[in-house]
């Protein structure tokens, strides 16, 4: 059940996001396409728990970074920036950082759905405790 609560929230959360512009006076008569990107949205989730799957989020954000960076997310320009630096590449993103950090094993998962640069994204990565994923040193995992 769990899973299907937060595959409908990462759902919903995305069609908004994505059809949000398609809102009143432009459903009402077809215009060009407003944008030469490739559509960049996405939904990211943080819960407390090895996987997501078993877990209910405790947070969630949306990104949009074409044709601007935008969404619920606290740092949108640098997360999109990170982005495109690694074309994409999620686990670029997170490098040990230097941070000291407690050995105390209390697991976060972040999940990454939607949708970059045109192609479909879904990504999980666990980490050992809230402390360890923000010394990751990316502002995408930062909210």
């Amino acid at each position: 059940m769990r899973n299907t609560a937060r595959w409908a929230a990462t759902l919903g959360l995305t069609a908004a996001t994505v059809c949000g512009p398609l809102a009143g006076s432009a459903l009402a008569a077809p215009a060009a396409p407003a944008s030469l990107y490739a559509p960049s949205a996405l939904v990211l989730t943080l819960a407390h728990g090895e996987r997501a799957a078993a877990v209910s989020p405790a947070r969630a954000v949306t990104l949009t970074c074409a044709p601007t960076p935008s969404g619920s997310h606290p740092a949108p320009a640098p997360a999109c920036a990170e982005l495109h630096a690694t074309d994409g590449d999620l686990e670029a993103l997170t490098v040990p950082g230097d941070a000291m950090c407690t050995k105390r094993y209390d697991p976060v998962v972040v999940t990454v759905d939607g949708v970059w640069n045109g192609k479909r994204v879904s990504y999980e990565r666990l980490f050992a405790n809230e402390c360890v994923k923000n010394s990751s040193g990316s502002a995408l995992f930062a909210f």
